[in-house]
């Protein structure tokens, strides 16, 4: 495998990835009651809980998303 394909690989996995950090934002910001009544009915849990697992989810997401995703595709760009 040369390094022009794991650049590509690089490249569309960060875009996906991406666009799935976007979407996870968008969708936690503007229908989180209605998320956590879904939960709630699933997992018992107060409402400070959930926000805090929330909050957590998507740190760890956005972490793993940089460190093992972006950061590799910059650095094949880099190394051209």
């Amino acid at each position: 495998m040369d390094i022009a394909t794991v650049r590509e690989f690089f490249m569309w996995c960060t875009i996906v990835n991406a666009a799935l950090l976007c979407l996870s934002l968008v969708i936690c910001i503007s229908a989180r009651d209605w998320i956590y009544q879904i939960h709630s009915k699933w997992f018992p849990m107060s409402r400070e809980a959930f926000n805090i697992t929330l909050y957590a989810f998507l740190g760890a997401y956005k972490l793993i998303f940089w460190g093992f995703i972006a950061v590799p595709y910059i650095a094949l760009l880099i190394m051209g």
